[in-house]
């Protein structure tokens, strides 16, 4: 047993293991991970306990060269499913690290796809999730890893030899390819000075995966181009545009932002991905169950305004999307009007703006409204033409959903006054006000319990006093050593009616105490909620809310 050999190697104490095997009946966890999560032992100690156990060699992957001619007998998809890599060929034998050595089920899949007799060592593995990526995704130091094809082109050249690019369209399909595997939601490719860099946003949080040399600049700038179908002689001047790529045999959309910098060309690409998910419904949302109260009385109103608030990339539009879905009848006609269109929806007419040609927020939402619509989505409201004109039609008998930046629920009103719009039609026309964050959702095979301090207990308040333990993020293979995995909202329902509608003219102070009065549930305490659950941490909750008290 594990645990009685770490006893006897002296890393655990009998009080420690007994603490850990009660863990371990509540979680259903393996033990090695519930001593991990509660601190008694690292992933490097548990790998050298196992490897010492079953007589098998540990190999420290931070200091060890891998084969890469092993690399290639397993392919990328099979060693992230078993986390397991080889790392040399020795005697005809694949040598393959692993975590976990007990897992003879995953061993016998590998021997398969292995084609060869197997040796397995033991790593840590808090190392062999990053050591795969290296294994697989090897960054490019200098020009010559691109071989004699790679573009050599001068910044000031007007034209780009595309035949010569080969390498550039094998490095952007692979960072295309490798932001997707990791659920990332855009990618940077960022001039600096001697070097391309390239970074991922999973989970609201970037992180570098690449680099390549200025060498190489010109040729994956015109490769993103060329894909977006931009002008790659023009370098001076920003452009925007849309790559179709196809995911699983399922269409997704790329947009892609072009923009000069003092290095050069940046470009951004957003990964929208709502044609491959779909909508999520109002339950899917993880509403606390009084916000969603609020919500769906706001949804199941003949008319009116809802709208949803935050910064960019907090889900607005998801929640929109969601109320969209329940809405969506037979008896009504839905119309929306976007940039872009994020999710295809049957039954509802969908349309995208195109400023170029003419077509805005404002003029295509007042032809809508000539088509006899009963619901109507507005992408954003950026201006107080389309402000006035959406708010006059869910007075006018029409349910509006939009979306709007602003900080909080109070402070959109505000925001709307400042835009132009008259305080006199804000009143009947406001709904609901949604304000949202997302926070990352704490990865439950690696999160590391703690007991929180009184000063902690004391920001908790006096609804938590039941909570005895919260959690933090650790880090692991799984994660890629983040500590998090996927996301999950916060949110701040605020119903525009009785002493709020009196407040509208007041001030954002005003506005936010009669919502507190009328039992509002805020953005930070929907945060301490997940804290108190353990689905996030309040690190997390403080970074998105800004809440210096959390």
């Amino acid at each position: 047993m594990l645990g009685g050999f770490l006893m006897r190697k002296g890393q655990l104490a009998p009080e420690d293991l007994e603490q850990a095997l009660a863990e371990q009946e509540q979680s259903g966890l393996p033990l090695g991970q519930v001593l991990i999560g509660l601190g008694l032992i690292t992933t490097r100690h548990l790998a050298e306990a196992l490897a010492e156990q079953y007589e098998l060699e540990f190999v420290d992957l931070g200091d060890l060269k891998v084969d890469h001619e092993a690399v290639k007998l397993l392919p990328e998809s099979l060693a992230q499913r078993y986390q397991a890599l080889p790392v040399r060929i020795e005697e005809g034998m694949a040598v393959v690290a692993v975590a976990d050595p007990t897992n003879v089920i995953a061993h016998d899949d590998l021997r398969l796809a292995l084609g060869t007799d197997t040796l397995f060592v033991v790593a840590d593995g808090g190392q062999l999730g990053e050591a795969i990526t290296r294994a697989y995704h090897a960054r490019v130091g200098t020009v010559e890893t691109f071989s004699s094809a790679a573009l050599r082109a001068d910044e000031d050249e007007e034209r780009i030899n595309l035949d010569d690019s080969a390498p550039a369209i094998k490095f952007v399909n692979d960072i295309i390819s490798r932001a997707l595997a990791h659920r990332a939601s855009d990618i940077h490719f960022l001039p600096q000075d001697g070097r391309l860099v390239v970074r991922v946003r999973i989970d609201g949080v970037t992180r570098e995966i690449s680099e390549v040399p200025t060498s190489m600049q010109a040729s994956i700038l015109a490769r993103l181009k060329v894909m977006g179908g931009l002008d790659i002689a023009q370098r001076r001047m920003p452009q925007d545009g849309r790559i179709g790529i196809r995911v699983g045999g399922q269409p997704m959309d790329l947009r892609i932002a072009v923009l000069p910098t003092t290095f050069g060309e940046q470009a951004v690409l957003r990964i929208l991905q709502g044609g491959v998910k779909g909508a999520l419904s109002i339950a899917e949302l993880g509403m606390d169950p009084a916000t969603e109260e609020v919500v769906q009385r706001a949804i199941a109103r003949p008319h009116g305004a809802i709208i949803t608030v935050g910064p960019t990339g907090s889900g607005k539009t998801t929640t929109l999307y969601a109320a969209l879905d329940v809405l969506n009848e037979p008896d009504r006609v839905l119309v929306t009007i976007e940039d872009p269109v994020e999710y295809q929806m049957p039954g509802v007419g969908q349309i995208e703006i195109d400023p170029p040609g003419g077509l805005t927020f404002a003029r295509g939402l007042r032809t809508i409204l000539r088509s006899d619509p009963d619901v109507i989505l507005v992408g954003e409201i950026r201006d107080e033409e389309t402000a006035r004109i959406a708010m006059q039609a869910a007075t006018t008998g029409h349910l509006v959903l939009s979306t709007l930046h602003a900080q909080n629920a109070s402070s959109s009103i505000v925001r709307l006054k400042d835009m132009g719009v008259d305080p006199g039609l804000l009143a009947p026309s406001l709904n609901c006000i949604i304000a949202q964050r997302l926070a990352r959702r704490l990865c439950l095979k690696c999160r590391e319990a703690y007991e929180p301090s009184k000063e902690v207990r004391a920001q908790l308040g006096e609804e938590h006093d039941e909570v005895q333990r919260l959690y933090r993020a650790r880090g692991c293979e799984a994660c890629l050593q983040t500590g998090y995995e996927g996301r999950v909202a916060l949110y701040e329902a605020m119903s525009v009616e009785g002493n709020i509608r009196r407040a509208i003219d007041g001030t954002t102070e005003e506005i936010f105490a009669a919502a507190l009065e009328q039992g509002m549930i805020t953005l930070r305490e929907s945060g301490l909620k997940l804290c108190a659950a353990g689905i996030t941490s309040l690190e997390e909750a403080r970074r998105v809310t800004g809440d210096r008290l959390l």
